[in-house]
């Protein structure tokens, strides 16, 4: 099963290490989080999978706008059932 998820994990994570290598120095640092969002992302479907964790990252790359102060968001732990 592992294998499987990390099949799955795959692509997202190569298409947010293509931006983060690629794209970002390009754009200049303009995160307000730490860790930045691509890294948050990469960090977030690696723990939670891609569906939540991608949800996970959708959602912080919202709130990554100049309105708000940003500062440490780390991904939360995946609970324990």
């Amino acid at each position: 099963m592992a294998t499987f998820s990390k099949a799955i994990q795959y692509p997202f994570l190569l298409i947010i290490r293509g931006y983060r290598y690629l794209i970002s120095p390009l754009l200049g640092p303009r995160c307000r989080f730490y860790p930045s969002c691509s890294s948050y992302a990469e960090e977030a479907i690696k723990v939670h999978g891609v569906v939540r964790g991608g949800w996970l990252a959708i959602k912080r790359i919202g709130r990554c706008h100049p309105f708000n102060e940003g500062g440490v968001d780390p991904v939360p732990e995946k609970k324990q059932k």
